[in-house]
């Protein structure tokens, strides 16, 4: 696709090289092949696309942008330059604008089996699943044997609700395609939603096998095996539908939706102690302590320790008739929430902001109960009643923080 003789090397057949070169993952050679391609024949359409592709998967956005845009501009009638402008632009973050490219190369073409595989990624990550599953249905109308744009159907199926297609579809998948990475992470998150959890660990052991650096299949590897535990399992199984029930909470608090204040954050206390627990006893094992990040043991640690000084004192309060004391210990239990919420958020500032919070709250509980122990009789249990009350309360402060300070967007 040039509109000038090529004198030299075949530009076809670098492109095709450099094609080569970055499935392999080779993108610093496959930029040096088409580098030299262009110095040839800068009008060559497919290079200046590839090149794009390259220079977005090393990080250089707007360069990679600027070449997408020559793809373009050199041939505007064709489906090629706008479908890789698409998919230029999906990886550089820029979802809305990559749904337009690709729109723009279905105006085109209906009949390219690609256009239909980067709509149907496009419309999950803005989670339109009918949309997702329809896109993916006119790309297997083109080719019944895409294992990508099955994955993908079997996404769309299980966020509709639809149970047994989803397994069915996840399951053709894999038979499609058995070295696929992503057919087996969506075979996995099917059977997390709907069948069984030591499949799914199976199935994301299989990703870990063909793609070792898939931060995700081990992400969603510890949810299943989280999800083996009878206690993790029951917990989670706590409100269903807490994102609804959190709206309400939102609202001026008057004296119905207290009591569901205060079962939403008892229930969301009760799975990040679950949490702590089995992730705790997951990483007794050697293999399942590499799975974790970091900051998730460390978190979970610092949860076990505060449910242990937390009970202790607790106990002690109760014991020994000192209100305060127990309210302390009371209040030190709730941390784990705060702690929870913190380290397991992905935005830095927002994990500082909330480990803020977190700091705060104990040292309010630590000078509460020193200064019940100097002045017993000045210090009411209200101080510590209101830390523990602040703690539980933390999944709404922690829902503001992140919509403020940005979210992690989920990839396939």
């Amino acid at each position: 696709m040039s509109t000038t003789d090529f004198h030299g090397p075949n530009p076809d057949a670098v492109a095709e090289r450099a094609r080569t070169l970055l499935r392999m993952g080779r993108a610093e050679a496959a930029e040096r092949e088409l580098r030299g391609a262009l110095a040839v024949d800068p009008l060559h359409v497919v290079s200046h696309s590839l090149l794009a592709l390259t220079l977005v998967t090393r990080g250089a956005v707007d360069e990679a942008l600027a070449e997408a845009g020559e793809a373009v501009r050199l041939a505007p009638e064709h489906w090629f330059p706008h479908y890789m402008a698409g998919q230029v632009l999906y990886y550089a973050d820029r979802p809305d604008e990559a749904l337009r490219a690709a729109r723009a190369a279905l105006a085109i073409d209906l009949d390219q089996v690609q256009i239909w595989e980067l709509l149907a990624r496009l419309h999950g990550e803005r989670e339109e699943w009918p949309l997702m599953a329809e896109a993916a249905r006119r790309g297997l109308a083109l080719d019944p044997h895409g294992s990508r744009l099955v994955s993908f159907l079997a996404v769309a199926l299980g966020e509709l609700g639809d149970r047994e297609q989803a397994l069915a579809v996840a399951g053709d998948a894999v038979r499609l395609d058995p070295e696929a990475p992503l057919a087996h992470l969506v075979y996995g998150r099917v059977l997390l939603a709907f069948g069984s959890a030591r499949d799914a660990a199976r199935a994301f052991r299989e990703v870990l096998r063909l793609d070792p650096g898939m931060d995700q299949a081990r992400e969603l590897l510890v949810v299943a095996l989280k999800r083996r535990n009878p206690l993790y399992r029951a917990v989670s199984r706590l409100p269903g539908s807490l994102g609804s029930w959190r709206m309400l909470a939102l609202l001026p608090l008057i004296s119905p939706l207290i009591a569901i204040f205060v079962v939403i954050a008892v229930a969301h206390w009760a799975m990040w102690v679950a949490e702590s627990l089995v992730t705790l006893r997951l990483a007794r094992g050697a293999y399942n302590r590499l799975l974790f990040r970091r900051g998730e043991l460390r978190s979970a640690v610092l949860c076990g320790a505060v449910l242990a000084g937390g009970t202790a004192l607790l106990v002690l309060g109760v014991t020994l008739s000192h209100p305060v004391t127990g309210v302390a210990g009371a209040a030190l239990l709730a941390l784990v929430t705060p702690i929870q919420e913190a380290a397991y958020t992905a935005s830095p500032l927002a994990r500082k902001i909330l480990t803020g919070w977190a700091g705060a709250l104990a040292l309010v509980i630590a000078v509460s109960l020193a200064l019940s122990v100097l002045w017993p009789a000045r210090i009411p249990t209200g101080v510590p009643l209101l830390a523990m009350w602040a703690g539980m309360g933390t999944i709404w402060v922690a829902a503001a923080v992140r919509r403020l300070f940005g979210r992690v967007s989920y990839d396939l």
